[in-house]
């Protein structure tokens, strides 16, 4: 069964949004101080715009659901295609523990003293971390049409907490100085390298829309209006919301897990509104939403591509006879990014194990931009795609520099070592497995 071609420039353009923005980026540039606004720039301008065009060239090239899986099973060929699939889809599993820790502990902080409370306690983390995950992923089993929905109450979210943000600063600033002296350059030491890498993971995820292939109605219309829109809005939304919140607090104020609760304890404070913390935090909450809906509802069309191929077993290949959904794809993300989530809590404290999940999932997440970008070259964008590699190969290995918040090297370092073997072991394990009997069947052509 084929998917439909229900998405228009508008849905997709949401859909972007809701998958690349991420409120609780601007929280950690803040608490790296404002040399990150640079970071971020740079980031915007050799990531960013480079994936913006590759992904809009690659998808009218190849407008079939699987997006870079099909892009580099074309360039490069079944296993490479095969290990770029895995990775990119276990990155993505990644992604999602580290998120739902960020922002249920933001969310927390509606409840005052009590929610900060919660916050900083490990079993409730954990468990509304859990819950937040599957919500979002059993709306995208039910349809296409309410994933969308998901991506657009995100996309809407980042939209309106940018306009707070920046409205909230600029009122400040008018009766008292700012609580940061802004300088351009970043300090430059380990941990900024480090940095980069997270600043740079920031302005991903315009790849979505290539595994959306097959259900946008007119891909090379659409295609590059929505990237272009998800591009400037991101670089505005990062670069404004960071300034916003320096002007706010100093960056040794801020959180990385509770950053944008602190600004919004500080402008109610200053401004004298209390009602600006609760709102804050239901904001950063539907920013959420919007992402595990984009991205687990995206992504499950990864293992989609790969079983209708034969690589992946049969069930992976199916999609849903009534909700039309690869609903098989979507429940096993779910399943494993949930006991990554408590696998990843082992020794040490909560946020050594946030700082652990971010780093590994940098690292995986940015090798299958080696394909991407390899195919982007091939179809002639050779400048962006050469920006974008650099990025690439730069921000793995920046990954694997411990944060400030690790304090046990070599369990932070051992964590990287054993899931990077881990993933790609697996996905050579699964691939032997599978391509004796996939090389007996027709070469992926879903539409």
């Amino acid at each position: 069964m084929a998917f439909r071609r229900t998405l228009g420039t508008r849905d997709i353009t949401l859909f972007a949004i809701a998958s690349i923005v991420g409120s609780r980026w601007i929280a950690s540039a803040a608490h790296a101080g404002p040399g990150s606004i640079l970071l971020l720039v740079i980031g915007a301008v050799c990531l960013g715009v480079p994936l913006a065009i590759a992904t809009a060239a690659l998808t009218v090239r190849h407008p079939q659901a699987g997006g870079i899986y099909i892009w580099t099973r074309h360039d490069f060929g079944p296993w490479h295609a095969f290990l770029c699939f895995w990775l990119y889809w276990m990155g993505t599993i990644v992604w999602f523990p580290g998120a739902a820790m960020f922002y249920v502990g933001a969310a927390a902080g509606v409840a005052g003293p009590a929610g900060q409370h919660l916050a900083d306690d490990r079993a409730w983390l954990i468990t509304a971390s859990l819950a937040a995950i599957w919500i979002a992923l059993g709306a995208n089993i039910f349809g296409v049409k309410s994933g969308q929905r998901i991506a657009d109450i995100g996309a809407v979210g980042s939209w309106v907490l940018a306009a707070l943000l920046g409205a909230a600063a600029w009122v400040f600033r008018q009766h008292h100085a700012p609580a940061t002296t802004f300088h351009i350059l970043p300090e430059f030491s380990w941990e900024t390298v480090g940095l980069f890498s997270t600043f740079a993971f920031a302005f991903s995820g315009m790849e979505v829309l290539g595994l959306m292939g097959a259900e946008i109605r007119d891909p090379k219309r659409s295609l590059p209006r929505a990237a272009w829109v998800a591009s400037v809005f991101a670089i505005l939304f990062y670069g404004g919301g960071t300034v916003a919140i320096l002007i706010l607090l100093r960056p040794d104020q801020v959180s990385e897990l509770q950053g944008l609760t602190q600004a919004g304890n500080a402008m109610a404070a200053a401004l004298g509104t209390p009602w600006l913390p609760p709102l804050i935090a239901a904001l950063v909450f539907s920013t959420a939403i919007g992402q595990f809906g984009g991205l687990g509802s995206s992504t499950a069309r990864l293992p989609f591509a790969a079983g209708a191929d034969g690589l992946m077993p049969r069930a992976f290949g199916k999609v849903h006879p009534r909700w039309n959904t690869p609903h098989v794809s979507i429940a096993t993300l779910g399943a494993i990014a949930s006991a990554l989530l408590l696998l990843m809590q082992i020794g040490d404290s909560v946020r050594a194990a946030y700082d652990t999940i971010v780093s590994l999932m940098v690292m995986v997440s940015f090798v299958p931009y080696v394909y991407l970008f390899g195919s982007s070259w091939k179809t002639g964008n050779r400048l962006s795609a050469a920006s974008g590699m650099a990025v690439t190969v730069i921000a793995i290995l920046a990954s694997v520099v411990p944060p400030g918040g690790v304090t046990n090297v070599w369990i932070f370092e051992g964590k990287l070592a054993i899931g990077t073997v881990a993933f790609v072991g697996s996905a050579w394990f699964v691939y032997r497995r599978k391509a004796s009997v996939a090389a007996l069947q027709p070469v992926h052509r879903m539409s």
